[in-house]
Protein backbone atom coordinates (compact mmCIF):
# COMPACT_ATOMS: atom_id res chain seq x y z
CA UNK A 1 0.00 0.00 0.00
CA UNK A 2 2.95 2.05 -0.02
CA UNK A 3 6.84 2.63 -0.77
CA UNK A 4 9.51 3.19 1.51
CA UNK A 5 13.18 3.84 1.54
CA UNK A 6 15.92 5.29 3.23
CA UNK A 7 19.78 6.05 3.83
CA UNK A 8 21.82 5.19 6.66
CA UNK A 9 25.74 7.48 6.81
CA UNK A 10 27.72 5.38 8.85
CA UNK A 11 30.59 7.66 8.65
CA UNK A 12 28.06 10.35 10.02
CA UNK A 13 27.56 12.56 7.06
CA UNK A 14 24.93 14.38 7.04
CA UNK A 15 21.99 12.49 4.83
CA UNK A 16 20.52 14.40 1.86
CA UNK A 17 17.17 15.32 1.85
CA UNK A 18 16.98 16.06 -2.04
CA UNK A 19 18.41 12.54 -2.51
CA UNK A 20 15.59 11.26 -0.15
CA UNK A 21 13.23 13.26 -2.51
CA UNK A 22 14.22 11.71 -5.69
CA UNK A 23 14.15 8.52 -4.28
CA UNK A 24 10.26 8.64 -3.30
CA UNK A 25 9.33 10.68 -6.23
CA UNK A 26 10.86 7.26 -7.96
CA UNK A 27 8.12 5.00 -6.36
CA UNK A 28 4.94 7.81 -6.67
CA UNK A 29 2.62 5.23 -8.25
CA UNK A 30 3.04 3.41 -4.91
CA UNK A 31 1.57 5.97 -2.83
CA UNK A 32 0.27 8.99 -4.70
CA UNK A 33 -1.62 10.47 -1.48
CA UNK A 34 1.00 11.57 0.61
CA UNK A 35 4.82 12.07 0.99
CA UNK A 36 7.46 12.24 3.87
CA UNK A 37 11.22 12.60 4.77
CA UNK A 38 12.64 12.55 7.69
CA UNK A 39 16.82 13.01 8.80
CA UNK A 40 17.84 11.97 11.84
CA UNK A 41 20.20 15.34 12.71
CA UNK A 42 17.71 17.19 12.38
CA UNK A 43 15.76 15.83 15.04
CA UNK A 44 15.16 18.24 18.51
CA UNK A 45 14.41 15.44 20.33
CA UNK A 46 17.78 13.91 20.62
CA UNK A 47 19.93 14.97 23.74
CA UNK A 48 23.45 13.52 22.29
CA UNK A 49 25.01 13.83 19.34
CA UNK A 50 24.01 11.23 16.95
CA UNK A 51 26.96 9.12 14.94
CA UNK A 52 25.28 8.29 12.29
CA UNK A 53 23.00 10.21 10.20
CA UNK A 54 19.81 8.81 8.37
CA UNK A 55 17.10 9.50 6.32
CA UNK A 56 13.73 7.75 5.88
CA UNK A 57 11.64 8.15 3.19
CA UNK A 58 7.89 7.05 2.71
CA UNK A 59 5.30 7.55 -0.43
CA UNK A 60 1.54 6.81 1.42
CA UNK A 61 -1.25 5.02 -0.25
CA UNK A 62 -4.19 5.71 2.11
CA UNK A 63 -6.13 2.33 3.16
CA UNK A 64 -6.44 2.64 6.81
CA UNK A 65 -6.87 5.78 9.02
CA UNK A 66 -7.46 8.25 5.93
CA UNK A 67 -6.49 11.18 7.93
CA UNK A 68 -3.20 12.88 8.36
CA UNK A 69 -2.44 11.22 11.56
CA UNK A 70 -1.43 8.63 9.01
CA UNK A 71 1.65 10.33 7.61
CA UNK A 72 4.62 8.77 7.90
CA UNK A 73 7.51 8.88 8.68
CA UNK A 74 6.19 8.01 12.33
CA UNK A 75 7.73 8.37 15.46
CA UNK A 76 7.01 7.69 19.16
CA UNK A 77 6.39 10.15 22.10
CA UNK A 78 9.91 11.94 21.95
CA UNK A 79 10.94 10.99 18.66
CA UNK A 80 13.31 8.56 19.57
CA UNK A 81 11.93 5.40 17.10
CA UNK A 82 11.07 6.23 13.80
CA UNK A 83 9.34 4.20 11.18
CA UNK A 84 8.01 3.34 7.93
CA UNK A 85 5.42 1.03 6.71
CA UNK A 86 4.56 -0.47 3.26
CA UNK A 87 1.94 -3.09 3.80
CA UNK A 88 -1.21 -3.92 5.98
CA UNK A 89 -1.21 -5.77 10.12
CA UNK A 90 -4.24 -7.01 10.04
CA UNK A 91 -4.74 -7.76 13.98
CA UNK A 92 -3.49 -4.33 14.79
CA UNK A 93 -6.63 -3.78 16.70
CA UNK A 94 -5.77 -6.34 19.19
CA UNK A 95 -2.44 -5.58 19.66
CA UNK A 96 -3.22 -1.40 20.23
CA UNK A 97 -5.59 -2.80 22.60
CA UNK A 98 -2.94 -4.68 24.31
CA UNK A 99 -0.32 -2.16 24.27
CA UNK A 100 -2.52 0.45 25.98
CA UNK A 101 -3.09 -1.48 28.76
CA UNK A 102 0.55 -1.70 28.64
CA UNK A 103 0.43 2.28 29.62
CA UNK A 104 1.06 3.42 25.12
CA UNK A 105 -0.50 6.13 24.13
CA UNK A 106 -2.00 6.35 20.89
CA UNK A 107 -2.19 9.55 18.27
CA UNK A 108 -3.90 7.99 15.64
CA UNK A 109 -5.62 5.24 14.40
CA UNK A 110 -2.72 3.42 12.41
CA UNK A 111 -1.70 0.13 12.28
CA UNK A 112 2.05 1.74 11.87
CA UNK A 113 1.67 3.29 15.25
CA UNK A 114 1.23 -0.18 16.65
CA UNK A 115 4.56 -1.22 15.43
CA UNK A 116 6.08 1.21 16.77
CA UNK A 117 4.48 1.01 20.54
CA UNK A 118 5.41 -3.07 20.02
CA UNK A 119 8.96 -2.14 19.18
CA UNK A 120 9.40 -0.23 22.58
CA UNK A 121 7.44 -3.58 24.19
CA UNK A 122 9.39 -5.89 22.38
CA UNK A 123 12.39 -4.85 20.39
CA UNK A 124 13.52 -6.63 17.45
CA UNK A 125 11.04 -9.48 18.46
CA UNK A 126 7.99 -7.83 17.93
CA UNK A 127 7.55 -9.28 13.84
CA UNK A 128 6.39 -12.47 15.80
CA UNK A 129 3.00 -11.22 17.13
CA UNK A 130 2.16 -9.18 13.72
CA UNK A 131 -0.21 -10.54 11.64
CA UNK A 132 0.16 -9.42 7.81
CA UNK A 133 2.06 -8.56 5.29
CA UNK A 134 4.80 -6.16 5.84
CA UNK A 135 8.06 -4.48 5.08
CA UNK A 136 8.85 -2.14 7.48
CA UNK A 137 12.17 -0.05 8.49
CA UNK A 138 12.27 1.10 12.18
CA UNK A 139 14.79 3.50 13.29
CA UNK A 140 16.18 3.76 17.05
CA UNK A 141 17.89 7.01 17.63
CA UNK A 142 18.73 5.67 21.62
CA UNK A 143 20.57 2.30 20.38
CA UNK A 144 22.05 4.02 17.08
CA UNK A 145 20.02 0.76 15.34
CA UNK A 146 18.44 0.40 12.07
CA UNK A 147 15.79 -2.59 11.94
CA UNK A 148 14.42 -4.24 8.69
CA UNK A 149 11.76 -6.78 8.77
CA UNK A 150 9.52 -8.60 5.99
CA UNK A 151 6.31 -11.04 6.19
CA UNK A 152 6.39 -14.10 6.41
CA UNK A 153 5.61 -15.42 2.59
CA UNK A 154 7.34 -12.62 1.43
CA UNK A 155 4.39 -10.60 0.13
CA UNK A 156 6.11 -7.04 0.49
CA UNK A 157 9.75 -6.72 -1.06
CA UNK A 158 12.54 -4.87 0.05
CA UNK A 159 15.83 -4.14 -1.14
CA UNK A 160 18.98 -3.17 0.38
CA UNK A 161 22.33 -1.99 -0.83
CA UNK A 162 25.66 -1.69 1.57
CA UNK A 163 28.65 -0.70 0.75
CA UNK A 164 32.02 2.26 1.42
CA UNK A 165 29.78 3.09 4.79
CA UNK A 166 26.63 3.96 2.98
CA UNK A 167 23.64 1.63 3.77
CA UNK A 168 20.22 1.98 1.55
CA UNK A 169 16.97 0.79 1.43
CA UNK A 170 13.62 0.78 -0.78
CA UNK A 171 10.96 -1.12 -1.95
CA UNK A 172 11.83 -1.38 -5.41
CA UNK A 173 14.75 -0.92 -7.40
CA UNK A 174 14.19 2.56 -9.25
CA UNK A 175 14.43 4.35 -6.10
CA UNK A 176 17.79 2.83 -4.90
CA UNK A 177 19.29 3.44 -8.66
CA UNK A 178 17.74 7.27 -8.41
CA UNK A 179 19.47 7.54 -5.45
CA UNK A 180 22.75 7.48 -6.95
CA UNK A 181 24.69 6.05 -4.58
CA UNK A 182 24.47 2.69 -5.92
CA UNK A 183 27.20 0.99 -8.08
CA UNK A 184 25.49 -0.13 -11.07
CA UNK A 185 27.26 -3.46 -11.51
CA UNK A 186 25.69 -6.36 -13.03
CA UNK A 187 25.61 -10.07 -11.37
CA UNK A 188 26.50 -12.23 -13.62
CA UNK A 189 25.77 -14.94 -11.37
CA UNK A 190 22.65 -13.84 -10.99
CA UNK A 191 21.79 -14.10 -14.88
CA UNK A 192 22.49 -18.44 -14.46
CA UNK A 193 20.29 -18.23 -12.15
CA UNK A 194 17.31 -15.95 -14.07
CA UNK A 195 18.07 -18.24 -17.15
CA UNK A 196 16.95 -21.18 -14.78
CA UNK A 197 14.09 -20.10 -12.58
CA UNK A 198 12.69 -17.35 -14.64
CA UNK A 199 13.14 -14.95 -11.64
CA UNK A 200 16.41 -13.78 -9.61
CA UNK A 201 15.89 -15.73 -6.04
CA UNK A 202 16.27 -14.00 -2.94
CA UNK A 203 18.87 -13.16 -1.44
CA UNK A 204 20.09 -11.94 -5.02
CA UNK A 205 19.40 -9.17 -7.61
CA UNK A 206 20.60 -8.31 -10.73
CA UNK A 207 23.36 -5.88 -9.41
CA UNK A 208 26.00 -6.90 -7.54
CA UNK A 209 26.18 -6.05 -3.83
CA UNK A 210 22.49 -5.29 -3.84
CA UNK A 211 19.97 -8.10 -1.72
CA UNK A 212 16.61 -9.30 -1.43
CA UNK A 213 15.48 -9.62 2.52
CA UNK A 214 14.58 -13.07 2.50
CA UNK A 215 10.71 -13.48 4.01
CA UNK A 216 10.35 -13.86 7.43
CA UNK A 217 13.87 -11.96 8.11
CA UNK A 218 15.00 -9.11 10.22
CA UNK A 219 17.98 -7.55 9.57
CA UNK A 220 19.91 -5.36 11.75
CA UNK A 221 22.35 -2.33 11.10
CA UNK A 222 24.53 -1.45 13.85
CA UNK A 223 27.85 0.36 13.95
CA UNK A 224 28.10 -0.47 10.21
CA UNK A 225 27.41 -4.16 10.41
CA UNK A 226 24.63 -6.04 9.14
CA UNK A 227 23.15 -9.25 11.22
CA UNK A 228 20.05 -11.09 9.34
CA UNK A 229 18.04 -13.73 11.40
CA UNK A 230 15.04 -15.90 10.14
CA UNK A 231 11.99 -14.89 12.46
CA UNK A 232 10.01 -18.13 11.43
CA UNK A 233 9.48 -21.29 9.26
CA UNK A 234 6.79 -22.82 8.22
CA UNK A 235 6.57 -26.00 10.16
CA UNK A 236 4.59 -29.70 8.80
CA UNK A 237 5.25 -31.58 11.39
CA UNK A 238 2.46 -30.99 13.55
CA UNK A 239 -0.18 -33.37 11.98
CA UNK A 240 -3.54 -33.82 13.64
CA UNK A 241 -5.59 -36.90 13.22
CA UNK A 242 -9.47 -35.61 12.22
CA UNK A 243 -12.12 -36.94 9.44
CA UNK A 244 -11.84 -35.59 6.19
CA UNK A 245 -15.37 -33.79 7.05
CA UNK A 246 -14.03 -32.28 10.15
CA UNK A 247 -10.66 -31.21 7.61
CA UNK A 248 -12.97 -29.59 5.51
CA UNK A 249 -15.33 -27.47 7.99
CA UNK A 250 -11.61 -26.72 9.58
CA UNK A 251 -10.19 -25.33 6.03
CA UNK A 252 -13.79 -23.52 5.31
CA UNK A 253 -13.16 -22.08 9.12
CA UNK A 254 -9.84 -20.72 8.46
CA UNK A 255 -10.51 -19.21 4.84
CA UNK A 256 -13.42 -17.42 6.00
CA UNK A 257 -11.36 -15.89 9.57
CA UNK A 258 -8.26 -15.40 6.67
CA UNK A 259 -10.84 -13.28 4.40
CA UNK A 260 -12.90 -11.40 7.41
CA UNK A 261 -9.31 -9.60 8.60
CA UNK A 262 -8.69 -8.66 5.09
CA UNK A 263 -11.58 -6.64 4.46
CA UNK A 264 -11.19 -3.91 6.97
CA UNK A 265 -10.50 -1.04 4.90
CA UNK A 266 -11.26 2.55 4.75
CA UNK A 267 -11.40 3.00 1.29
CA UNK A 268 -13.68 0.29 -1.50
CA UNK A 269 -12.24 -3.12 -2.15
CA UNK A 270 -12.67 -6.01 -4.49
CA UNK A 271 -11.30 -9.50 -6.12
CA UNK A 272 -9.34 -10.51 -8.60
CA UNK A 273 -11.33 -13.46 -10.24
CA UNK A 274 -10.22 -15.79 -12.64
CA UNK A 275 -12.90 -18.57 -12.09
CA UNK A 276 -10.13 -20.98 -10.36
CA UNK A 277 -10.50 -22.97 -7.20
CA UNK A 278 -8.43 -20.65 -5.40
CA UNK A 279 -10.39 -16.93 -6.28
CA UNK A 280 -13.49 -17.93 -6.50
CA UNK A 281 -13.18 -19.62 -2.95
CA UNK A 282 -12.35 -15.81 -1.71
CA UNK A 283 -14.75 -14.20 -3.82
CA UNK A 284 -17.51 -16.98 -2.70
CA UNK A 285 -15.92 -15.91 1.25
CA UNK A 286 -15.72 -12.19 0.69
CA UNK A 287 -20.21 -12.38 -0.58
CA UNK A 288 -20.88 -13.88 2.63
CA UNK A 289 -19.01 -12.35 5.18
CA UNK A 290 -19.71 -8.31 3.67
CA UNK A 291 -23.47 -9.52 2.98
CA UNK A 292 -23.30 -6.60 -0.34
CA UNK A 293 -22.49 -7.23 -4.33
CA UNK A 294 -18.33 -8.02 -4.58
CA UNK A 295 -16.91 -5.82 -6.73
CA UNK A 296 -14.95 -8.96 -9.34
CA UNK A 297 -12.77 -8.11 -11.76
CA UNK A 298 -11.66 -10.38 -14.30
CA UNK A 299 -8.90 -10.55 -17.92
CA UNK A 300 -9.48 -12.77 -20.66
CA UNK A 301 -7.69 -13.98 -24.54
CA UNK A 302 -8.81 -14.20 -27.91
CA UNK A 303 -7.10 -17.55 -27.95
CA UNK A 304 -9.61 -19.52 -26.63
CA UNK A 305 -7.20 -22.23 -25.41
CA UNK A 306 -5.64 -19.24 -22.65
CA UNK A 307 -9.34 -17.45 -22.15
CA UNK A 308 -11.49 -18.58 -18.51
CA UNK A 309 -13.66 -15.72 -18.97
CA UNK A 310 -16.57 -18.05 -19.18
CA UNK A 311 -15.50 -19.67 -16.05
CA UNK A 312 -14.88 -16.40 -13.81
CA UNK A 313 -18.64 -15.13 -15.42
CA UNK A 314 -19.99 -18.07 -13.87
CA UNK A 315 -18.52 -17.56 -10.42
CA UNK A 316 -19.64 -14.03 -10.89
CA UNK A 317 -23.34 -15.00 -11.57
CA UNK A 318 -23.46 -17.53 -8.64
CA UNK A 319 -22.56 -15.28 -6.25
CA UNK A 320 -24.00 -12.12 -7.78
CA UNK A 321 -21.08 -9.86 -8.06
CA UNK A 322 -20.84 -6.42 -9.73
CA UNK A 323 -18.11 -8.22 -11.97
CA UNK A 324 -16.02 -6.15 -14.34
CA UNK A 325 -13.95 -8.24 -17.93
CA UNK A 326 -11.30 -6.92 -19.39
CA UNK A 327 -9.90 -8.52 -23.06
CA UNK A 328 -5.91 -8.31 -23.75
CA UNK A 329 -5.42 -7.83 -27.03
CA UNK A 330 -1.99 -8.69 -28.73
CA UNK A 331 -0.79 -5.03 -28.70
CA UNK A 332 0.41 -5.93 -25.14
CA UNK A 333 3.46 -6.46 -25.96
CA UNK A 334 3.89 -2.52 -26.01
CA UNK A 335 3.64 -2.84 -22.61
CA UNK A 336 6.75 -4.74 -21.95
CA UNK A 337 9.26 -1.34 -21.80
CA UNK A 338 6.87 -0.26 -18.89
CA UNK A 339 6.71 -3.54 -17.02
CA UNK A 340 10.78 -4.51 -17.25
CA UNK A 341 11.24 -0.61 -15.83
CA UNK A 342 8.62 -1.33 -12.84
CA UNK A 343 10.39 -4.99 -12.53
CA UNK A 344 14.01 -3.66 -12.57
CA UNK A 345 15.92 -6.89 -12.57
CA UNK A 346 15.23 -9.58 -15.30
CA UNK A 347 11.75 -11.39 -14.90
CA UNK A 348 10.15 -13.82 -17.11
CA UNK A 349 6.92 -14.38 -16.01
CA UNK A 350 4.42 -13.58 -18.93
CA UNK A 351 1.36 -13.58 -16.66
CA UNK A 352 2.97 -10.15 -15.79
CA UNK A 353 1.12 -8.61 -18.63
CA UNK A 354 -2.27 -9.55 -18.02
CA UNK A 355 -2.09 -9.00 -14.33
CA UNK A 356 -1.07 -5.57 -15.11
CA UNK A 357 -4.09 -5.00 -17.32
CA UNK A 358 -6.61 -6.65 -14.59
CA UNK A 359 -4.92 -4.64 -11.99
CA UNK A 360 -5.27 -1.03 -14.32
CA UNK A 361 -8.88 -2.27 -14.42
CA UNK A 362 -9.68 -3.12 -10.64
CA UNK A 363 -8.04 0.67 -9.81
CA UNK A 364 -10.72 2.45 -11.68
CA UNK A 365 -12.65 1.02 -9.27
CA UNK A 366 -11.41 0.29 -6.04
CA UNK A 367 -8.58 0.61 -4.53
CA UNK A 368 -7.83 -2.73 -2.36
CA UNK A 369 -8.28 -6.30 -4.30
CA UNK A 370 -7.99 -9.84 -2.89
CA UNK A 371 -6.56 -12.44 -5.12
CA UNK A 372 -6.16 -16.45 -4.68
CA UNK A 373 -2.33 -16.63 -5.13
CA UNK A 374 -0.61 -19.32 -2.78
CA UNK A 375 -3.67 -21.71 -2.97
CA UNK A 376 -1.59 -23.67 -5.01
CA UNK A 377 1.61 -23.94 -2.82
CA UNK A 378 -1.03 -24.72 0.15
CA UNK A 379 -3.14 -27.36 -1.21
CA UNK A 380 -0.82 -29.06 -3.78
CA UNK A 381 -2.49 -27.74 -6.88
CA UNK A 382 0.06 -28.01 -9.56
CA UNK A 383 0.38 -30.80 -11.93
CA UNK A 384 4.11 -31.34 -10.75
CA UNK A 385 3.19 -32.49 -7.54
CA UNK A 386 1.14 -35.70 -9.30
CA UNK A 387 4.45 -35.54 -11.87
CA UNK A 388 6.97 -36.57 -8.76
CA UNK A 389 4.78 -38.77 -6.83
CA UNK A 390 4.23 -40.77 -10.03
CA UNK A 391 7.74 -40.80 -11.32
CA UNK A 392 9.16 -42.08 -7.95
CA UNK A 393 6.47 -44.87 -8.32
CA UNK A 394 8.14 -44.95 -12.11
CA UNK A 395 11.69 -45.26 -11.21
CA UNK A 396 11.71 -47.82 -8.79
CA UNK A 397 8.95 -50.21 -10.85
CA UNK A 398 10.28 -49.72 -14.41
CA UNK A 399 14.18 -48.32 -14.33
CA UNK A 400 15.29 -45.44 -15.89
CA UNK A 401 16.26 -47.61 -19.56
CA UNK A 402 12.63 -48.28 -19.51
CA UNK A 403 11.61 -45.05 -19.46
CA UNK A 404 14.00 -43.28 -21.47
CA UNK A 405 13.67 -46.03 -24.58
CA UNK A 406 9.59 -44.82 -23.97
CA UNK A 407 10.97 -41.33 -24.35
CA UNK A 408 12.79 -41.30 -27.57
CA UNK A 409 9.61 -42.65 -29.50
CA UNK A 410 7.59 -39.99 -28.75
CA UNK A 411 7.68 -36.85 -30.73
CA UNK A 412 8.92 -32.85 -29.21
CA UNK A 413 6.47 -29.95 -29.72
CA UNK A 414 6.83 -25.96 -29.32
CA UNK A 415 3.38 -25.98 -28.39
CA UNK A 416 3.07 -25.79 -24.70
CA UNK A 417 -0.63 -27.10 -24.66
CA UNK A 418 1.02 -30.36 -26.99
CA UNK A 419 -0.21 -33.05 -24.27
CA UNK A 420 2.57 -35.18 -26.04
CA UNK A 421 4.94 -32.26 -24.99
CA UNK A 422 4.04 -32.74 -22.07
CA UNK A 423 4.04 -36.08 -21.92
CA UNK A 424 7.99 -35.90 -22.97
CA UNK A 425 9.14 -33.45 -21.00
CA UNK A 426 7.42 -35.76 -17.65
CA UNK A 427 9.72 -38.59 -18.78
CA UNK A 428 12.41 -36.64 -19.52
CA UNK A 429 12.90 -35.36 -16.16
CA UNK A 430 11.38 -38.97 -14.08
CA UNK A 431 14.90 -40.47 -15.34
CA UNK A 432 16.32 -37.61 -12.76
CA UNK A 433 17.56 -37.59 -9.54
CA UNK A 434 15.09 -35.76 -7.18
CA UNK A 435 16.16 -32.49 -7.16
CA UNK A 436 17.35 -32.40 -10.79
CA UNK A 437 14.16 -33.57 -11.74
CA UNK A 438 12.25 -31.39 -9.64
CA UNK A 439 14.58 -28.50 -11.59
CA UNK A 440 13.91 -29.76 -14.66
CA UNK A 441 10.36 -29.63 -14.01
CA UNK A 442 10.25 -25.94 -12.60
CA UNK A 443 12.92 -24.45 -14.45
CA UNK A 444 13.41 -22.70 -18.37
CA UNK A 445 16.85 -23.55 -19.60
CA UNK A 446 18.29 -26.48 -18.54
CA UNK A 447 22.32 -26.70 -18.02
CA UNK A 448 22.88 -28.05 -21.02
CA UNK A 449 21.09 -25.41 -23.39
CA UNK A 450 22.93 -22.79 -20.75
CA UNK A 451 25.79 -23.76 -21.68
CA UNK A 452 25.60 -23.84 -25.19
CA UNK A 453 24.91 -20.20 -25.18
CA UNK A 454 26.94 -19.31 -22.59
CA UNK A 455 30.48 -18.19 -23.66
CA UNK A 456 33.47 -19.02 -21.98
CA UNK A 457 34.09 -15.79 -19.93
CA UNK A 458 30.68 -16.21 -18.98
CA UNK A 459 31.12 -19.70 -17.88
CA UNK A 460 34.04 -18.70 -15.75
CA UNK A 461 32.11 -16.01 -13.74
CA UNK A 462 28.88 -18.81 -12.68
CA UNK A 463 30.94 -22.33 -12.53
CA UNK A 464 30.80 -21.96 -8.91
CA UNK A 465 26.76 -21.38 -9.05
CA UNK A 466 24.59 -24.72 -8.49
CA UNK A 467 20.51 -23.73 -9.16
CA UNK A 468 19.58 -26.59 -7.88
CA UNK A 469 21.40 -25.64 -4.09
CA UNK A 470 18.01 -23.44 -4.08
CA UNK A 471 15.31 -25.94 -3.95
CA UNK A 472 17.55 -28.85 -2.58
CA UNK A 473 17.53 -26.66 0.64
CA UNK A 474 14.43 -26.91 1.16
CA UNK A 475 13.34 -30.70 -0.68
CA UNK A 476 15.95 -32.85 0.50
CA UNK A 477 13.75 -32.31 3.87
CA UNK A 478 14.03 -33.00 7.31
CA UNK A 479 12.03 -33.86 10.56
CA UNK A 480 11.03 -36.88 8.56
CA UNK A 481 8.91 -35.08 6.30
CA UNK A 482 7.21 -36.91 3.65
CA UNK A 483 8.17 -36.06 -0.36
CA UNK A 484 4.14 -33.93 -0.68
CA UNK A 485 5.16 -31.76 2.38
CA UNK A 486 8.46 -31.08 1.04
CA UNK A 487 7.96 -30.18 -2.50
CA UNK A 488 4.72 -27.71 -0.89
CA UNK A 489 7.38 -26.58 1.45
CA UNK A 490 10.11 -25.65 -1.56
CA UNK A 491 7.32 -24.24 -3.89
CA UNK A 492 6.31 -21.77 -0.70
CA UNK A 493 9.95 -20.87 -0.37
CA UNK A 494 10.89 -20.43 -3.13
CA UNK A 495 8.49 -19.69 -6.38
CA UNK A 496 5.61 -18.37 -4.07
CA UNK A 497 7.94 -15.28 -3.26
CA UNK A 498 10.47 -15.09 -6.14
CA UNK A 499 7.60 -15.23 -9.00
CA UNK A 500 3.92 -15.36 -7.75
CA UNK A 501 3.98 -12.40 -4.99
CA UNK A 502 6.83 -10.23 -6.95
CA UNK A 503 4.72 -10.67 -10.20
CA UNK A 504 1.55 -9.45 -7.87
CA UNK A 505 3.15 -6.81 -5.96
CA UNK A 506 4.84 -4.75 -8.78
CA UNK A 507 2.09 -5.05 -11.22
CA UNK A 508 -0.53 -4.08 -8.88
CA UNK A 509 0.93 -1.14 -7.11
CA UNK A 510 2.80 0.40 -10.77
CA UNK A 511 -1.20 1.01 -10.79
CA UNK A 512 -1.30 2.27 -7.23
CA UNK A 513 -3.88 -0.81 -6.70
CA UNK A 514 -3.14 -2.50 -2.71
Amino acid sequence: MCGICGIVDISGRAVEKPILKKMCQAMIHRGPDDEGIYISCQSPATSYQSKTSVGLGHKRLSIIDLSPAGHQPMCNEDGTVWIVLNGEIYNYLELAKDLKEKGHNFKSNTDTEVVIHLYEEYGEECVKNLRGMFAFAIWDEKRQTLMLARDRPGKKPLLYYHKNNIFCFSSEFSPLLSSGLVDKEINLKAIHYYLTFGYIPAPMTIYKDVYKLPPAHILILKDGKINIKQYWSLDYTKKIKISEDEAADEVLRLLKEAVKIRLYSDVPLGAFLSGGIDSSTVVALMSQLTGKRVKTFSIGFDEKDYNELKFAKKVASTFDTEHHEFVVRPKALELLPLLVEHYGEPYADSSAIPTYYVSQQTKQHVTVALNGDGGDELFAGYERYQAVLLSETYQRFLGNGVIQRFANLLPDSVDPKNPLRRVRRFIDGAILPLNQRYLRWVGIFDEKFKSDIYTQEFMKEVLDSNPVKVISEFLNGSNGLNLLDRLLLTDTMTYLPGDLLVKVDITSMANSLE
